[in-house]
């Protein structure tokens, strides 16, 4: 997502879109991105540890923007 700190036009455009589709309760929409991994770990903590390092090195632009991600456990066959 983008820093709080700095301008989201594409939230804003929805933002005041959502007072013309009659949704005026909706307010400060922020716009980012979406990332799905499948990561093979031996444990939750080692799989946190591989997903952090990968959002800092790669995936997120940590002067323009902040992340967050959850895991969800998947039984293999």
């Amino acid at each position: 997502m983008p820093l709080a700190a700095l301008l989201d036009p594409q939230g804003k455009a929805v933002s005041s879109s959502m007072k013309n589709l009659g949704l005026p309760e909706i307010t400060d929409v922020r716009i980012g991105k979406h990332i799905t991994l499948h990561v093979e770990a031996s444990s939750k903590q080692a799989a946190e540890a591989k997903v952090e390092d990968a959002c800092k090195r790669l995936l997120a632009n940590q002067i323009m923007e902040e992340f967050s991600f959850k895991l969800t456990e998947v039984e293999t066959a």
